[in-house]
């Protein structure tokens, strides 16, 4: 490919179950991207880990590829977008890591978790981070990580051992070790982060016993990282210019973060994400975020996390017989069973595979399959897993409706199962508002390469409209609205009997 200019942009998605690169040209227009899937292991009940070793040689060879294919004198930057939350610790001096990256998924750390909450520690938390208590979090899965091998507070007290989310973990890579940072957003997602001093709190870091020595500076998610140094197939000196948590990336790619423009990722889990003006949020069920930091100032975010939606139609999918499928058929088995029948019988899933998260924050629940009937098929099953998806967002959406400067002008959508027209119709119906899905998958490599693109630019965050993309609009049916609010609330009974301490429904 020939080009006059440093004109592409490689974002590199390194998410839970691919690593990605997509290259965007000066129009923001994708040219090509490569993916590699990535392993998770389960090695016990509740445990989610994968290899940082293979994280880093996945996101490696597809940038390597992006960069040959358009010529490493033809890139202007790199951006990382990333999962949240997986944690990870290295040794300094190496560069090689102490343990497996403990997945955002995972529950190993629920038994501290619930010590913080018998300590009546949850409002402390809650106020300084925006967080609540839930081992999804980073800081309880780095405090595990540093107790699995010898010594490794005092290693890490002394700055010998490295603690940090994926994206510090990648620009570690990247810059062989010249560059130790992590953006806000990440930082966010830690527990260890003050939402009102945007830096590490002192408190926090002493109540989850992570050592400062062992943490990447902060820095905003929009502007130089570190260069690219020392790769055998990427070429030295290419900045890494935007570094965002790929929830994060996707509210940014959607709509630069406009008020009203609710942003849900379906993937593995989800994430649903409001941009919203201040850090204060008395809505328990909810984190209050950091969207991103441009470079100029900082965008808060309202978020609830779910663990389980992609992953639970996989799942079930798996537990029928349509793994067996190809990805093709598999794709059309999943659009048009749900529509071969009218309804589930009242069957509900409720996937709490390793816990519940938002609104419900319930690391014990687990998942449930009621209302079988003799009548029940694989259907019905089938269309049940698809229906989790759409309850499990509207009880998030129904949390926010708490914030006063809550505002739901659309449900803006991205990830894999948004490609399946009757679970969008659903998700419309179900709220009673516009469903917006992007007709471009990689939102948050967008994302992320735009926010690198204002680094490189430097202008006002509506400079970049002109490189947002097109959206498909799925319009609410109002009557069908009305007639699933009493299947809405049903679910939430079956939501009640995977609770430890089952909620009052509203």
């Amino acid at each position: 490919m020939q080009a006059t200019r440093k004109e592409f942009i490689i974002a590199l998605d390194e998410g839970t179950t691919n690593a990605k690169a997509v290259v965007l040209d000066s129009c923001g227009h994708i040219v090509v991207k490569f993916s590699q899937p990535l392993a998770i292991q389960t090695p016990r009940d509740g445990w989610v880990e994968q290899s940082g070793e293979l994280l880093v040689e996945a996101s490696l060879d597809v940038i390597a590829k992006a960069v040959e294919h358009v010529g490493a004198e033809n890139v202007a930057a790199l951006a990382i977008s990333n999962q949240r939350e997986t944690a990870i610790g290295w040794y300094r001096q190496s560069g090689k890591p102490i343990n497996a990256a403990i997945s955002w998924q995972c529950t190993r750390s629920a038994a501290f978790c619930d010590e913080l909450r018998r300590e009546n520690k949850e409002a402390q938390i809650k106020a300084t981070t925006g967080l609540p208590i839930a081992p999804l979090f980073s800081a309880s899965k780095m405090r595990w990580l540093l107790g699995s091998v010898p010594e490794g507070h005092r290693l890490a007290e002394r700055g010998e051992i490295c603690l940090g989310t994926i994206d510090s973990w990648l620009l570690w890579n990247l810059t062989q070790g010249k560059a130790f940072y992590c953006d806000h957003s990440n930082a966010a997602r830690t527990q260890l982060l003050n939402l009102q001093t945007g830096q590490w709190d002192n408190e926090m870091l002493a109540l989850f016993q992570i050592p400062r020595a062992a943490l990447p500076d902060i820095k905003p998610s929009c502007g130089l990282f570190g260069y690219t140094r020392g790769l055998n197939a990427i070429p030295d000196g290419i900045p890494v210019m935007a570094m965002v948590g790929d929830s994060h990336a996707a509210l940014f790619g959607h709509a630069l973060g406009e008020l009203g423009c609710v942003k849900a990722t379906y993937g593995t889990g989800s994430s649903v994400m409001a941009p919203v003006q201040s850090a204060k949020c008395d809505i328990d069920a909810l984190a209050t975020t950091i969207a991103w930091h441009d470079g100029d100032r900082i965008t808060y975010g309202l978020e609830g996390n779910i663990p389980h939606t992609g992953d639970a139609v996989s799942w079930m999918a798996d537990s029928t017989g349509l793994s067996e499928l190809s990805d093709a058929e598999l794709a059309h088995e999943l659009n048009t069973l749900p529509a071969s029948v009218g309804s589930t019988l009242s069957v509900y899933f409720v996937p709490a595979l390793t816990g519940l998260g938002a609104p419900w924050w319930d690391d014990s629940a687990r998942g449930v399959i009621c209302g079988l009937s003799r009548g029940v098929k694989r259907a019905h099953l089938i269309r049940a897993a698809l229906e989790s998806i759409t309850y499990q967002i509207a009880d998030v959406v129904v949390a926010m409706r708490q914030q006063d400067d809550f505002h739901l002008t659309a449900l803006m959508v991205d990830g894999g199962p948004t490609k399946n027209d009757w679970l969008m119709q659903y998700q419309a119906d179900l709220l009673g508002c516009p469903v917006m899905r992007s007709d471009v998958a990689e939102l948050s490599a967008i994302g992320a390469a735009l926010l690198a693109r204002k680094a490189l630019t430097p202008g006002s965050i509506s400079d970049l409209k002109g490189f947002l993309t097109e959206h498909s609009e799925f319009i609410p049916d109002m009557v069908r609205h009305q007639r699933l609010q009493k299947r809405w609330q049903e679910w939430r009974h079956a939501v009640n009997r995977t609770l430890w301490k089952p909620a009052s429904s509203t």
